[in-house]
Formats: structure tokens, C-alpha cells, sequence
């Protein structure tokens, strides 16, 4: 399996040399140059298979020759070695939990997987490995986790100040050691522009080898894939085939929903479920991707306004609107509808949805006005109890708190604080240089 990049003027590669890259010279994003099929059998057997059975023959296509079959399934196992239930919240609506994690979020899954690819692929080069993320919350704590303490590869994540949960920041910010957090007085899409702009000059920096661990690096955006295996696995048959709402913010998730579905996986229609940061659901009614000012919401890993991964979901489609529009709706939600949200459906089923769950079960029923007789799930991206701070108030109760988040608030914060400007990130990178 050989990927292009979406700007179309790099050479092709292949999965190895697209992770290590991060994004193309020409700026672009890699793109397999074909998506894989699954037979009908592998599908239509899918519920008696295990999840690192699933993952496996998922990814084992786009990685190709790069990774030998069992140092890829001894990745694979140790990336799905936590559960990733599907929960019924009523009888049109169900909740896929990803966020049973290390880090409980669903990044933990791209993360671990993309960080053991590199362990790998990265045994032999003699510079300093140098992985850089932007984050809008939950990324930066699941790369800081996936790649901890791992030798020879140093991380440097950027995120926007004041615009993270706490515990999100207490996650990105107090492993130390390989881990430097830099917290920038401006956006995710600031962070992110500032990231894409380092790799643009990338020969800079001659003694660092450098990568990235946003979903733009096909190692982490393609491992999604998995959740939606997993819960085709654990989906009822007599509810018939489901729509999908997925909280979208850069639209990796999503986007690699829809290669999943396009491999041969049945999902009737995918929902993307937007806060108030609307460029796609804007795009839907215009035709224009148009991005506007970052708007800050609770729902804060959304909070994106140029998400890199549209492009990949306009290439899969080759850029046919109407062909997009029969696969994918997409719907904005504004903060207070949010809130409304994490109150009638805690009051309602007893079931407790994150702010980004609770855009993506807003926007679900939104769907479910038009299609009555549709069922579905949505995909719960984060544990409520990492946004306690919104959570707590509307319910007035506390939220459990899981055992791997207790000793957090006791972590000392560890970040720099720079400006939005790219020349302040690249001197500090070239004191690691």
C-alpha cells in the first residue's frame, strides 16, 4: 500500500516513511492510494472475532510489508488492551465508550498505536527523534502517555492556553522527563498552524529528526478505524444498520469512520456532530470551506475552525459533493443546547454524556426527528469526569472519579508559556537541536 499527498505533488510512499514524515513536503496530508475492501464473510463474521483480530486485519492492509505480522499484532494487542463497549442509553440511541483508555479519551488508541509504530520504525536513525502535536485537549494527553519515558524520542506539545480542560492540561503537562508541554496564547488552529509550519522547514533543524502525532500522520488517524469494527462486533442485527453521530473537531475520527465504511462496513449514514466552530456544517449549506475565529466552548477538543482532516474526507470522496452528502450530515451545537443535553439525558436514562458526547447525542436526535425509525450510536469521546468543571454544576453531583485520574491533581504543572508566533517554537527547538 503505497499513499499520495493530498496537495499532489510529493512523491508516493509507503507507511513507514508516511509516520516518520508526519505530513508531506508539500504540505499536503498522506493518502492511501487505495482503500482496502473486506469480504462480505469477514463482516458477516465479524461478532466471533477479537477485537485484536478485528484491529489487525483492519490496519495490516495500509501497513503493508513495512511492520513483520507479529511485531504488528503485538502492537495491535497492546493497543486495544482495554475494553471499548458499546452501552445502550435508550432504544434508538446507544453510547460507544472510548474512553476506557489510559488517559480516558479516545486519542488513547491513535496514540498507543502510532507510538509503538515509531519505537519501531525509528530503531535505526542516529537524530533525535523530535515528535511535535497540537492539541484542543485530549491529544496531548494521549501522546504524552503512549510516548513517556520511550527512548530516544523526545515530545513537544502545543497547546492553547486557558482554552483546556484541567484535568486535560494536568494530563499534557506533569510527566516531565521527554515530555515539554508549550501552552500558546492563541488557538488549537494557532498550534496547529504553527506545528504544519515547522515541518514546512523542517532542514532548520539538521539534528532533529522530526514527526508529528496529530491525526494528520496516517498512524494515528488510520487506527481509528477500529472503534467502528468494534461496535458493528457488538451491534444488535434486528436494530438494523446504524447511523453514526461522532463529536467532530478536526475530523480525523469521522473521516476515519468513513474508510471504514467505505472497506465494506455497514453504517446507513454518518452525523457530524460540530459545536458552535461550524465551518463544516456551513460548508454543507454553502459549498465554501470558510474558517472564522476559533470560538471557545465547552466542548474545548472541538474547538477548531480549519480542521486538516476535511481535506482527506472530500479526496475519499473524490471531491463529488453530492456523493458526500448521502454518507455524511452534519449539524452545529451551540453550548447551552450542550448543557441542556448532559441534564435531560443524565435526568432521563441515568446516563452520564461528556460535553462532547452530548453535542454528538444532540445532533443524533436531531437526525432522528427527520428518521423516525433510524437507530444508532454515538461515539462517546472522553470520561465526564475530565470536564468536571462543566459536568458537576449542571448535575449537582460529583462525578466518579476512575482510579487512574485520582493522583492527578496532585501533579505539579510543567509548561512554557510562548507566544503565537512560529519563531518562539523554533528557537526552543533548536536548543534541542
Amino acid at each position: 500500500m503505497f499513499f499520495y499527498s493530498t496537495n499532489k505533488q510529493s512523491p508516493v510512499v509507503n507507511f513507514k516513511t508516511a509516520t516518520l514524515n508526519g505530513q508531506a513536503p508539500d504540505k499536503g496530508l498522506y493518502f492511501p492510494e487505495k482503500i482496502h475492501i473486506h469480504s462480505n464473510e469477514w463482516i458477516k463474521n465479524i461478532s466471533h472475532a477479537s477485537n485484536e483480530a478485528i484491529a489487525y486485519n483492519a490496519i495490516k492492509p495500509y501497513v503493508g510489508d513495512t511492520i513483520p505480522n507479529d511485531i504488528l499484532q503485538a502492537i495491535v494487542a497492546e493497543t486495544v488492551s482495554f475494553p471499548i463497549p458499546l452501552v445502550e442509553i435508550n432504544s434508538q440511541i446507544s453510547s460507544l465508550e472510548l474512553f476506557h483508555g489510559p488517559t480516558l479519551a479516545f486519542k488513547d488508541v491513535g496514540a498507543r498505536f502510532m507510538s509503538r509504530c515509531l519505537g519501531y520504525f525509528t530503531k535505526n536513525i542516529t537524530k533525535k527523534i523530535t515528535v511535535l502535536v497540537a492539541t484542543s485537549g485530549d491529544t496531548g494527553g494521549a501522546v504524552a502517555n503512549g510516548f513517556y519515558n520511550v527512548p530516544g524520542i523526545d515530545v513537544v506539545i502545543l497547546y492553547p492556553s486557558g482554552k483546556v480542560s484541567t484535568v486535560q492540561e494536568k494530563q499534557l503537562t506533569t510527566t516531565g522527563k521527554n515530555i515539554k508541554a508549550l501552552e500558546v496564547k492563541g488557538s488549537f488552529d494557532d498550534c496547529q498552524a504553527m506545528v504544519k509550519d515547522i515541518f514546512s522547514r523542517s532542514g532548520d533543524f539538521p539534528g532533529l529528526f522530526l514527526t508529528s502525532a496529530n491525526s494528520i500522520n496516517v498512524a494515528r488517524w488510520l487506527p481509528q478505524q477500529f472503534y467502528y469494527f468494534f461496535a458493528c462486533k457488538q451491534w444488535k442485527k434486528e436494530y438494523g444498520i446504524p447511523v453514526i453521530a461522532v463529536p467532530s473537531g478536526n475530523f480525523g475520527n469521522i473521516c476515519a469512520g468513513l474508510v471504514a465504511k467505505v472497506s465494506g462496513l455497514p453504517v446507513k449514514h454518518f452525523i457530524a456532530a460540530c459545536n458552535s466552530n461550524n465551518t463544516v456544517p456551513e460548508f454543507f449549506k454553502t459549498g465554501n470551506i470558510n474558517p472564522k475565529s476559533t470560538i471557545a466552548t465547552i466542548s474545548n477538543a472541538m474547538d477548531v475552525s480549519n480542521p486538516s482532516n476535511f481535506v482527506r474526507i472530500l479526496e475519499l470522496f473524490q471531491h463529488q459533493i453530492p456523493e458526500l452528502k448521502k454518507s455524511i450530515s452534519a449539524y452545529s451545537i451551540s453550548d447551552s443546547e450542550t448543557k441542556e443535553t448532559i441534564i435531560s439525558t443524565y435526568k432521563k436514562y441515568g446516563y452520564l454524556l461528556d460535553p462532547h458526547g452530548a453535542v454528538g447525542f444532540f445532533a443524533m436526535e436531531k437526525y432522528l426527528q427527520q428518521y423516525p425509525q433510524a437507530k444508532g450510536f454515538i461515539v462517546e469521546t472522553a470520561h465526564p469526569v475530565k470536564f468536571y468543571d462543566v459536568v458537576e454544576p449542571l448535575i449537582n453531583e460529583p462525578v466518579p472519579v476512575p482510579n487512574n485520574i485520582q493522583s492527578i491533581h496532585s501533579l505539579e504543572k510543567q509548561s512554557t508559556v510562548i507566544e503565537n508566533n512560529v519563531e518562539e517554537l523554533a528557537a526552543i527547538l533548536k536548543k534541542m537541536n
